[in-house]
């Protein structure tokens, strides 16, 4: 992924204050539901992704690195990973992201470790 997995790639296409909620976020093979949330504070930037019935409801925090394409036209968030890797990635718990260091470092290792696609 990106040096700091918590950080936008300059190649994105990411513009300061637009509200990303609500954007389409597309996998490499295929559409993983939409933008609940997003921040853009300076070395913890994420989204946090509503899978909708893809995963059975179930929510997902994606590092900012893992973006590799914004489209503002589309109003669609491409990262450079599979259905398969979200999936398995560790569990997003809404209260511990903002708290816990552990958990934030577990979710930057885990998507910090994925090979390149």
């Amino acid at each position: 992924m990106s040096e700091n997995v918590w950080a936008y790639r300059v190649t994105v296409g990411r513009i300061a204050d637009v509200d990303l909620s609500g954007y389409k976020v597309e996998a490499t093979d295929g559409s993983i539901g939409k933008v609940d949330k997003h921040s853009d504070e300076a070395g913890s930037a994420y989204l946090v992704v509503d899978t909708g019935p893809w995963i059975f409801g179930k929510e997902v925090l994606l590092p900012a690195g893992t973006v590799i394409g914004i489209d503002g036209e589309e109003k669609k968030v491409h990262v450079g990973l599979t259905k398969e890797q979200i999936k398995n990635a560790p569990e997003f718990v809404r209260d511990k992201h903002l708290h816990d260091e552990h958990y934030h470092q577990q979710l930057g290792g885990y998507y910090g470790i994925l090979p390149p696609l």
